[in-house]
């Protein structure tokens, strides 16, 4: 048996051991349960969206940080809030306010790699209702290349990899083990560079976002 093959039946047993008993059905609807992408801060070890308020990003559009004394747990991680009023109604509907895939970068999620923390400023975005963050600008804006496409293979993948496995061991296996469309930091910025240049980006900088009907 060649070194190749080898190779070959390890990935396919690693990514089979590593599939989640109840992985959710695919689409554009996911399980929201963990695992979490966290920070610790002060008091708060397992701190969700950098410490930003999780309502403000719908009721205000922006990114707003939440005040260390107004918090909630929920889920067993933390959450802060601007004002006790946002803070209840997150606790009326956490669902809605939760950020996708577990507050990890919904473009790594994308590769099956369940990594970066978002949630700042440029980090974020509200799509069809839901809340996505990103490990960076530029996360986001590769991500917004094709916004459709890519959040079908992120729900996809966080449905059939991620949910509710170790957040660890997953991404140090699709580090190694890339998915088949997988495109380097590079590769997606020189993309990003050419359709900046031919004004074919589908969200130019500085123009709104346009969101299609559900």
């Amino acid at each position: 048996m060649s070194i190749a093959v080898l190779l070959q039946r390890l990935a396919a047993l690693l990514i089979a051991l590593a599939l989640p008993c109840a992985a959710g059905a695919q689409g554009q609807e996911s399980p929201n349960r963990g695992p979490f992408r966290t920070v610790s801060d002060g008091a708060d070890t397992k701190l969700m969206l950098l410490g930003h308020d999780a309502v403000a990003y719908f009721t205000e559009n922006r990114a707003v940080p939440g005040d260390p004394a107004i918090k909630a747990e929920h889920l067993g991680v933390t959450w802060r809030f601007a004002s006790e009023a946002n803070r209840a109604e997150f606790l009326r509907d956490p669902d809605r306010y939760m950020p996708q895939f577990g507050g990890f970068c919904a473009n790594g999620i994308n590769y099956a790699v369940p990594w970066g923390a978002g949630g700042g400023p440029d980090t974020w975005r509200i799509y069809r209702g839901k809340l996505y963050v990103f490990g960076g600008q530029s996360s986001r804006d590769h991500f917004e290349m094709d916004t459709e496409r890519n959040l079908e293979l992120a729900h996809r993948y966080w449905n059939e990899e991620v949910a509710g496995s170790s957040a660890l061991w997953t991404r140090i296996r699709r580090l190694v083990f890339r998915v088949p469309h997988y495109k380097t930091d590079a590769q997606l910025q020189q993309e990003y560079a050419q359709k900046l240049a031919a004004g074919t980006l589908p969200v130019m900088p500085g123009a709104p976002q346009v969101v299609p009907a559900r």
